[in-house]
């Protein structure tokens, strides 16, 4: 064994024990044994860096983007609130169609985007039919996982096999090639958990359950009353307000000193939806408040039509898929303490509107109030500026936007352009029609260009640890090839199985591959086995395809510990889940995907093919 070969041993031990620990971030970890391999003059500089403009790292960089425009247009939320209307009550029903949804889903956009998409939504399911979500949570993630061999990519794993089997001369897997194991990886998912999860799975609440938003407009409209005393207006071809905006009509109360009245905003003629910086035209509403008197002397001395309309119109003109509601509070040495604002008023940001102010749980009216520490206010604007003016460390937002929305109003504005960007990026990828990467970066520019996603959101939505760490790996795979230790590893296990038939090789494959999966990422996992794969397919003459799609379906099963996949991670705390709760469940899942690695794989992919 050369020195070379030991140092590249001690560097995956020394990655795998960091990995385990978190004592160290993964991309770090990855990042240092990168350099250690330069420094130690296993790799040259430029073969070191290489995977740093790698296509492959690219392309995972434009998923993440592409889901993230599905989750922020609602599309993904959508999903998961038409599953609690076709799941009823039954048990059976709704985990059969929520580990559809989610296995559905992770091909379109990955384990854990589709995950964290669904969460908050079965989360609430499992609220309102009274049933523990520990019962619900862990078959989400586990269906995550065999949804991610039904497409290429439904994990970064397929895209890293994929390419493994490029670079060695193979042609590339095609988008839908996994899917004749991954239906039935998903089948035998969906039966075990129907069949044994009431029984493998806790019966346990959790402390972390997210508050119930669906109904939260109506709860605010009435805690702020928020359609008492308010009125609406038409604009006619008499009126003196005809071309101005809704700054100039509250100056112009102010100088005809009407003070129990107020603007709320104007709604544009022929729209269900609000604005308060439109050049008012005839047939244009005014939205105000005041009392009933005051409001008919006023709207008869400035040519303006009562329309006669119910809160629930209101509401939604107020509260929609474009516009919706935040409530903050002013918290000890806001620099808004002190300010002068009254129902009506726009924010100095210009994009928002104050409909209401409450101190101490009471409302304060439609007059002007000088702001003090603990105060409420209820906004009212577009849903990106409500997300935007939140973040203000000057206030504190008591529900996020962007849950509200998620909940009650799923699909945005842009979730027609996310599909559909989706869908031609999916046909790319199937029809091969142009490289991989380019289908990604595509969609990914189409997003951002289309206006469904802004280009804050992309930055954020990338998952640069992965990027980092995949980056990083993928030279330790070249240093495995190139000192000979990968093939010192598959010649091992060559030797332990013997001359014993091809389907011992990918027995011992999958138990390789599934037992490091349990420690850490399905991606490094991924990266430090794929040269074992290929030399000990070589070594006993199996085609390095059959062996790479076994590995493939080992990495998927992260089933017994929830520290190395994301989804695992992410269900753990709404689930009330313990440590040992996951190899209970885990176990039957991982025999079935060993099953279906070491004999269904050779059908489809022959060992001599």
């Amino acid at each position: 064994m050369t020195p070379h070969i030991l140092i590249t041993f001690a560097i995956i031990a020394m990655m795998v024990l960091l990995f385990v620990s978190n004592l160290v971030p993964v991309a770090v970890v990855a990042l240092s044994a990168t350099l250690v391999l330069y420094a130690t003059g296993i790799l040259e500089l430029d073969e070191a860096l290489a995977g740093f403009g790698d296509t492959t790292v690219l392309f995972i960089a434009s998923l993440f983007v592409v889901s993230a425009s599905l989750d922020c247009s609602g599309v993904t939320a959508w999903a998961g609130q038409v599953l609690i209307r076709y799941a009823g009550e039954s048990r059976t029903r709704l985990l059969v169609l929520s580990t559809l949804l989610v296995a559905f889903l992770t091909a379109l956009i990955g384990s854990g985007g589709a995950v964290a998409a669904l969460l908050p939504v079965l989360v609430i399911v499992s609220v309102r039919l009274k049933r523990p979500p520990a019962q619900l949570m862990m078959p989400l993630a586990f269906a995550s996982y065999s949804g991610s061999m039904l497409v290429l990519t439904g994990s970064l794993v397929n895209v890293l096999l994929s390419d493994a089997a490029s670079d060695i001369g193979l042609a590339p897997f095609g988008f839908f090639e996994m899917t004749v194991i991954g239906v039935p990886l998903l089948a035998g998912t969906v039966a075990i958990v129907v069949l044994f999860g009431q029984r493998l799975l806790p019966v346990r609440t959790s402390r972390e359950m997210p508050e119930d938003l669906s109904h939260h407009s109506r709860m605010l409209t009435e805690q702020y009353k928020l359609f008492d005393r308010v009125y609406q207006f038409e604009i006619t071809a008499a009126s003196p307000y005809l071309g101005t905006l809704q700054a100039v009509l509250e100056s112009r109360l102010e100088r005809e000193n009407h003070p129990e009245l107020s603007f709320i905003a104007i709604r544009p003629r022929h729209q269900n939806s609000i604005s308060w910086q439109h050049s008012l035209v005839e047939g244009d509403r005014l939205i105000m408040r005041g009392e009933q008197a005051a409001m008919d002397a006023f709207a008869e001395q400035h040519g303006l039509t009562p329309c006669q309309e119910t809160a629930a119109k209101m509401r939604e003109a107020l509260f929609n898929n474009s516009h919706g509601f935040a409530e903050v509070v002013l918290p000890p040495r806001s620099r808004l303490i002190d300010e002068t604002v009254f129902p009506g008023m726009i924010t100095a940001s210009g994009d928002l509107i104050i409909l209401g102010i409450q101190r101490g749980g009471e409302n304060l009216g439609p007059g002007e109030t000088v702001l003090a520490a603990g105060d409420t206010l209820l906004l009212q604007g577009r849903w990106e500026a409500l997300e935007e003016q939140t973040r203000d460390p000057n206030v504190l937002v008591v529900a996020a936007p962007d849950m509200i929305r998620r909940q009650a109003r799923p699909l945005g504005t842009g979730s027609v352009r996310a599909v559909i960007i989706l869908a031609v990026m999916v046909t790319l990828l199937a029809t091969g029609a142009v490289p991989r990467v380019v289908a990604g970066l595509a969609a990914a520019c189409a997003v951002i260009l289309s206006g469904v996603l802004k280009i804050e959101r992309a930055y954020r939505a990338i998952n640069w640890n992965v990027l980092i760490m995949v980056a990083s790996l993928i030279p330790l795979s070249t240093a495995m090839y190139k000192t000979g230790a990968a093939y010192l590893i598959a010649d091992a296990l060559v030797d332990i199985v013997g001359n014993a038939s091809p389907y011992a090789l990918l027995a011992a494959l999958f138990l390789l591959t599934a037992l490091i999966g349990q420690l850490i990422s399905s991606t490094a996992t991924t990266l430090i086995v794929i040269p074992i794969a290929i030399a000990s397919a070589e070594a006993v003459g199996v085609s390095p395809r059959t062996a790479l799609v076994t590995v493939a379906v080992a990495a998927a099963a992260s089933f017994l510990t929830p520290i190395a996949a994301s989804a695992s991670l992410m269900v753990q705390g709404p689930g009330g889940y313990r440590f040992g709760d996951f190899w209970r469940m885990g176990l039957p899942l991982l025999l079935w995907f060993f099953l279906v690695a070491t004999f269904l794989v050779p059908i489809f992919w022959p060992f001599k093919g």
